[in-house]
């Protein structure tokens, strides 16, 4: 995700300082109130230095997470037995850490830096959605086989299903409420 432009070759301590300084700004100020100019600010740098080596603050963000372990974005389906029990408790677990407006201010700014950079998407992806529908559809099949789904489930349009719906919140703003989420498990049957 290291992308450089013409110019000074990154520096290390710059862009730490950088990376900070925006997931700081992002817990103090959400996503709105996060802008290139306050990350300068607060990391010391000018924001030429900051657009030379990202062209938007979701990028940068982005960056943040790829760099480090996803920021604990993918969150592990309980595995206790019970598949609709484990679905519920997932969703809902999922609601409450969205709850924080820093971490809401996150997952919004790596939709926009998928929908501004297809590289960056791709990336996000890769490391994040792919783990997760991953996860999803291996608890499906082993639901499944021990006969707690029907024969014939398309495991993985579910599980589309439910990444869609979180993504769905958290774009909408609706992140936080978990409404129905029983119904919602329920058109697994």
């Amino acid at each position: 995700m290291n992308r450089r432009g013409p110019g000074r070759a990154r520096s290390e301590q710059a862009r730490a300082a950088i990376l900070d300084a925006a997931l700081t700004l992002l817990s103090e100020h959400g996503y709105g109130g996060l802008s290139v100019e306050r990350i300068a600010e607060r990391a010391g740098v000018g924001k030429q230095t900051i657009y030379r080596w990202w062209p938007s603050k979701s990028a940068i963000l982005a960056e943040c997470v790829l760099d480090g372990d996803g920021a604990g974005l993918v969150l592990p389906l309980p595995g206790s037995g019970d598949i609709r029990a484990d679905l519920a408790a997932w969703l809902a677990t999922a609601a409450r850490y969205l709850d924080d407006p820093a971490r809401l201010g996150l997952a919004r700014g790596l939709a926009a830096a998928a929908a501004e950079d297809e590289r960056v998407g791709t990336a996000l992806y890769t490391r994040l959605t792919l783990a997760a529908r991953s996860a999803l559809e291996a608890r499906f099949a082993d639901a499944i086989a021990s006969g707690q789904l029907r024969d014939g489930l398309d495991a993985a349009l579910v599980a589309d299903a439910l990444l869609g719906t979180v993504m769905y919140r958290i774009l909408t703003g609706d992140a936080t409420r978990a409404p129905r989420l029983d119904d919602l498990v329920a058109l697994i049957d």
